[in-house]
């Protein structure tokens, strides 16, 4: 048996950071994201009698580690299986802050589910890939996506598709390298120990209603605005933690300051930072061309990456 499904990862612009369930892997606020396009993760899935243990490749390389790959499968399927040999390619950096997780582990769960012939809606599937991953939910949808807690499971929703506000989005690898303490450490972190966790919790639901307010419109300047001030609220929590989490480097604040400039001169982007150095940078079409060569020619970029809004899940076998 064999399944093969492409899903691309998801952008948050109104962030999640911190869990209020742990066992069930349940996030601590709602969110907001994008989904993209031109990158993607390919999921390739065959269980047989003839393995003698569960083995994941990431791009030709074996992996040790499998234990949250494994316990996925198990959820879906049960103990009692074939194990399964699981062919993973990627064509962006992973554990790296470009929400590697959200692509791959949504990827898996629509894989399997497809093999199983489960037949799951959308909201099951969600939940599922959500309780290993929390960004993992909101790939299962294309667009502009919406994630809502509600009492022990999750909802999402998709609040526009790909061709109602066809966004672009240029990233601005900085570093390549795997991040030093994955989301998950850090988040717990920052909820044992950040003095602002708890006001970053409460006061998200105000982020929420307000970027909902902005998409509706396709107001793109107050969706800059609120965007921006959301990442660096999560950020904030990131440094008050103890120790600090600082995932930026020098490279990623030049950035930053180079789309500073292009607000000044009157160019539609904005910028997000997820757990991770690199910077995207969230435009209309007509700018891309233009704010794609600013990035490119600061010191320190070592790639560039260009996307439009994506569709969710695509089963290729």
């Amino acid at each position: 048996m064999q399944s093969i499904v492409r899903t691309s990862p998801n952008i948050a612009l109104i962030k999640y950071w911190g869990k209020r369930n742990t066992i069930k892997n349940l996030p601590a606020v709602d969110s907001i994201s994008i989904t993209l396009d031109n990158l993607w993760t390919e999921m390739n899935v065959i269980f047989s009698s003839d393995l003698s243990n569960d083995e994941l490749f990431i791009n030709e390389k074996k992996q040790n580690n499998i234990s949250r790959v494994k316990n996925c499968i198990d959820s879906i399927c049960g103990e009692q299986r074939d194990y399964a040999s699981i062919m993973s390619r990627c064509n962006f950096p992973i554990s790296a802050g470009l929400a590697s997780s959200s692509s791959s582990f949504s990827a898996l769960v629509v894989a399997i589910n497809s093999l199983m012939k489960k037949k799951w809606n959308t909201q099951l599937l969600a939940n599922q890939a959500g309780s290993v991953s929390g960004s993992a939910a909101r790939s299962i949808l294309g667009g502009i996506v919406k994630l809502n807690n509600e009492p022990e499971k999750i909802r999402i929703t998709q609040l526009l598709s790909p061709n109602d506000w066809p966004l672009r989005v240029v990233i601005a690898i900085t570093d390549k390298k795997e991040k030093a303490i994955s989301s998950s450490k850090a988040m717990k972190l920052s909820a044992d120990t950040s003095p602002f966790y708890s006001s970053w919790v409460e006061d998200q639901n105000d982020d929420i209603k307000e970027a909902n307010s902005f998409i509706s419109k396709k107001d793109f300047e107050g969706l800059a605005s609120i965007s921006e001030h959301n990442c660096m609220k999560m950020h904030s929590i990131m440094w008050t933690t103890r120790p600090s989490i600082v995932y930026w480097n020098s490279t990623t604040i030049d950035c930053m300051h180079a789309i500073r400039d292009l607000q000044r001169n009157g160019e539609s982007v904005f910028f997000t930072i997820d757990a991770g150095p690199q910077i995207k940078a969230i435009c209309l079409p007509e700018n891309e061309e233009k704010i794609a060569k600013k990035l490119n020619e600061i010191k320190g970029v070592q790639s560039i990456m260009t996307s439009g809004l994506g569709s969710g899940p695509i089963i290729e076998k």
